[in-house]
């Protein structure tokens, strides 16, 4: 299948090129940059250059291709301002690449968050919640999948809120990253809420998984680890970093704040029943031991 990738050179969507690639597929990848494209033709990809907003180009890249993985997403989260920009410009090009491929029966797989249940994990047949600062995704993402009855074999992979690699990514990231600059592995709340998580090169199998055999309008969850102790996670970092753990106010991650504070477990249960999806790869906490100082 040659296949239409957006955002191939994040943490996600760079294993996600190799995986393709590694399985007999071909890649054509959006590139914003003279790096980007370096980097996605040194790993075999094609490139078509232009950026996320760029909707004529995003057409011409569905349109050359058997299937579409969107998986770029902007990249300024500071402001809520910010997000809700990167929202708006990821909702319209899911809708082009959507509209793109009505009638064709080619596959489209987006990426969306694991949904909050209170009380318990959450479960692939739950719905996306549509209000708070990025109900926007999932509104999006529902209508993509709402193409299935138009001709589309459009599916989701949902993203638990750490996706790591060497240590980096995700939420778990952004508390390193948090960490380092103020001198504190500080969490909100009282660091009992989980967080699920996933390593980048398992997730980057279910999205080839998906793309190659999902029924249409489904949603899948890659989910490897349920749910860690927020607590926890900031205690290998504060080691790892050498700093003091603590509870810090949740004004202190911005926009995100709110979202870091919920206890969030999500359950894969399903699609590695109906997909056959099994991690392997390392767990959140063990990769977090590969930060350094």
């Amino acid at each position: 299948m040659h296949v239409f990738v957006t955002g191939g050179t994040g943490t996600i969507g760079s294993a996600v090129v190799a995986e393709l690639l590694g399985n007999g597929h071909t890649v054509l990848a959006l590139a914003r940059s003279d790096s980007s494209a370096r980097a996605l033709e040194s790993a075999g990809a094609k490139v078509l250059r232009g950026e996320l907003a760029d909707l004529d180009v995003l057409r011409s890249g569905a349109g050359q291709c058997d299937g579409v993985i969107s998986l770029a997403f902007g990249r300024d989260y500071g402001s809520p301002d910010a997000l809700a920009q990167a929202v708006a410009e990821e909702s319209a090009a899911l809708t082009v690449l959507g509209q793109e491929l009505v009638g064709s029966d080619r596959p489209i797989v987006a990426v969306s968050g694991t949904p909050w249940v209170p009380g318990r994990a959450s479960t692939e047949a739950d719905p996306l919640p549509t209000d708070g600062p990025v109900g926007g995704r999932s509104r999006s993402v529902n209508a993509l999948l709402d193409l299935a009855s138009r001709g589309v074999r459009s599916t989701a992979v949902r993203m638990p809120r750490t996706v790591h690699n060497e240590g980096k990514g995700g939420f778990a990231g952004l508390l390193t990253d948090q960490a380092r600059r103020t001198g504190v592995a500080g969490y909100p709340g009282d660091g009992t809420q989980r967080w699920p998580a996933v390593h980048a090169l398992d997730a980057a199998v279910l999205f080839r998984l998906a793309l190659e055999s999902a029924p249409a309008g489904t949603a899948w969850h890659a989910v490897s680890d349920e749910g860690d102790a927020v607590r926890d996670i900031a205690t290998v970092i504060g080691r790892r970093l050498g700093l003091p753990v603590q509870e810090v106010p949740e004004e202190n991650f911005g926009p995100f704040g709110p979202i870091f504070a919920m206890d969030q477990p999500a359950s894969s249960a399903r699609t590695r029943d109906a997909l056959g999806w099994q991690p392997t790869h390392s767990s959140l906490l063990e990769d977090l031991e590969t930060i350094q100082p």
